[in-house]
This record gives C-alpha cells, structure tokens and sequence, in this order.
C-alpha cells in the first residue's frame, strides 16, 4: 500500500464518526419516512450507516479481499429492521451515504488520491447493492416459507376442528384482515405440488380481490374465504383451481373461528356427493342434505328433520298431503283418492309443500329428499316414544 493510500485511510478513520452523525443528519433532512421512524430504529440505521463507512475503511485497508458487506453491514442491525425499511428506502439511505463522503472526498482523501478515493466508493456502492438486494432477497425467501408453515397450521386446524383463540392472532401475522362471513370450499387437489396448487389459489384470489387461505391435505385442497357475499360466485371463480370431481362449498359463517364448521359441513358435502352425479359444480353442501344424511351425516339428518320434516308437521295437513302423494307413486289423481280430496287441493298443498321446504314433491330430486326428510321425522319419533 502506497503513503497516499495510507493517508486516505487514516484520514477517513478519523472521520468516519463525523461522517456517520452527518450521514443521518441528511437522511432526517431529505427523507421524510426515515424522520418519521421511532428513536431507536433511527438509531439502528445510524449503526448500519456507520458500519457501513467502517467496512468501507476495511476494505480499503485490504483491497485484495471480497467486502463482507453483509455480514460487517447489515449484520449490525436486528432483523426486523428489513421489514420496516423497504429495499427502495434502503438504496435511499445507501445513496445518501455515499453522496456524503463523495461530496468530502477533497478534504478526506491524501493530496493525489482524490480520484482513487472516487473510484473505490463507486466500486463499493455497487458492492452494498447487491448485498442489499441479496439482504431482502433472502428475507422474503425466509418469511415466504414461514408464511407457507403458518398458513398451513392454521387451515389445518380449522379442518381438523381444531381452532382456538389463538386462530386469529396466526390468520393476522399472515395479513388475513378481521373480517366476517367466511366460507371454505374443498375439492380435489390438482395435479402437481402442494405449494404450486397453493400458490395458483393465491394469485388467482389476487387477481379476483379475495381474502383466502388456502391448503392441501393428502388430496384434498381446502379454501377458506372471508368477507364472502355471494358464496356460490365466490366458488365459482375458484373452481378451476381443484383437480377432478365435486367442488363443494360450506355454509358462510360469521367468522374464522367458526370456519371448523364450514369445513366439517363442506367435507361431509364432498364424501356424499358421488351420490349425486348430476350435482353442479360448485355445489353448495346444503343442496347435498339427502346424500349427507344417507351417508349418515347427522347435521345434515338434523336439518332434515327441523327444516323439512317439523315445518310440515306443524302445517297440518301438508305433511299428510306429501306421504300419499310419494307413496302413490308421484300421481295427483291417486293422492287425491286417497284424501278424499280434488286433485287440484293436492296440487295446491304440494306447490305450498315447495314453498315452505325448498323441495318441490313434483321433481324427482325433490321427492328422494322429501320422503328421506319425513322417514327421519318418522324415526325420531318413534325414538321419542
């Protein structure tokens, strides 16, 4: 190392104290965002500042070796700090450094190393660059895999029934907003890997400006939605991301701790549906209560029982009117012989049997979930009996 050499650096040790202190000066100045950050990580980036001017000394000290700007740079501040400071405000606090020292390069450099100076700090800038680039690099890396691990821990516990207190602290950390009317769909998962299928939902929910949470379990991928008004669209605009089969949607619920039942109630939905060939796609696991409750589903028996069944057994004679329609056969003119009725007293009672069920008697679809609905009531009882 040459005496000018020498000099410089002794020059710029003295210095890089001043430097640093000067260095946030400017930054308060010219960058309303770093003035606007607490007292200590004002002092954190300080730190780095003046880390940063140091293993620039070192370096100079030692041109031969590789400038460990990572490490000697941004080693000194807590890992947090990256994600409060974005890469741009980063390359602005870079960029206000180096524009400090460079404006002192006649006063701190050695008479006839001015330009020597120059050259190095712009063969260092380029250095803290692509540290900085690499720095935010392996953070997103890093909080994109622990994102993935969280996401999947809460999906997993709302399949599973599972879900605590703790559930939306976890669904926050992951940018889930507090939000009402949640729903989750399940399906088939694609071919491929887990994490392709996850992050296809991801953009796919970007781009329709959905709230989602998404999983794969064994072949399973589950989705849960929030802020959900139309549950059937919503699942529509998903529905290409499943593999092959039935697609079906849970009740929308107030929140994403009650999201376990959504998911019980989709599933339960997803195992009957076979049974349905003809089923849209996405179905709602409502329209699924008949499969469900043959696959013994007791929810969906339940409802069957207190949505269909007692609401015709409280009308009087409707629920007498639809047990002969169904055991003749589906025929008007039978059901009416059989009541002592006109058949159109029976057409009448079966269009209110339609309104007050859902069901209409008249359609085959209607009439399997009619007659299940009045044998379940029949069963009950007779077990309360």
């Amino acid at each position: 190392m040459d005496k000018r050499r020498a000099d410089t650096i002794g020059r710029l040790r003295r210095a890089s104290g001043e430097l640093a202190t000067s260095a946030v000066g400017r930054m308060e100045e010219n960058l309303p965002w770093f003035a606007a950050m607490s007292a200590e990580d004002r002092s954190w980036v300080g730190l780095v500042a003046q880390a940063g001017i140091v293993s620039f000394i070192e370096w100079l000290h030692e041109p031969e070796r590789e400038p460990r700007v990572i490490g000697e740079v941004f080693g000194t501040a807590p890992r947090e700090l990256a994600r409060k400071v974005t890469l741009q405000q980063t390359v602005q606090l870079v960029r206000a450094t180096i524009e400090l020292v460079e404006s002192a390069v006649d006063r701190l450099a050695a008479p006839g190393d001015e330009a020597g100076l120059r050259e190095a700090l712009l063969v260092y800038a380029r250095e803290i660059a692509f540290a900085s680039a690499q720095v935010y690099a392996q953070a997103a890396e890093a909080r994109g895999a622990w994102d993935a691990r969280l996401e999947a821990l809460v999906v997993d516990a709302l399949l599973r029934g599972e879900a605590d207190e703790s559930i939306g602290s976890r669904a926050s950390a992951l940018g889930w907003p507090t939000t009402s009317e949640v729903v989750v769909i399940v399906g088939s998962r694609p071919d491929g890997e887990p994490e392709t299928a996850v992050a296809n939902v991801r953009r796919r929910a970007r781009h329709s400006r959905l709230e989602v949470l998404a999983g794969v379990q064994s072949d399973h991928l589950a989705i849960v939605v929030g802020g959900v008004e139309d549950a059937r669209k919503v699942a529509t605009s998903l529905v290409d991301e499943f593999g092959k089969g039935p697609v079906v949607v849970g009740p929308v619920v107030a929140d994403l701790r009650s999201a376990e039942r959504s998911a019980r109630e989709a599933f339960a939905g997803e195992r009957a549906a076979a049974a349905w060939p003809d089923a849209p796609r996405p179905v709602l696991s409502a329209e699924l209560l008949p499969e469900r409750a043959v696959d013994g589903d007791t929810d969906a028996r339940d409802r069957l029982v207190t949505e269909v069944y007692e609401p015709l057994a409280g009308s009087g004679v409707l629920l007498e009117t639809v047990a002969a329609y169904l055991d003749h056969g589906s025929s008007l003119e039978a059901c009416a012989r059989a009541l002592y009725v006109h058949p159109n007293t029976v057409r009448y009672r079966l269009r209110r049997v339609t309104e007050l069920t859902g069901y209409a008697p008249t359609s085959a679809r209607g009439a399997f979930a009619l007659r299940l609905a009045v044998a379940l009531g029949r069963l009950g009882n007779v077990t309360q009996l």
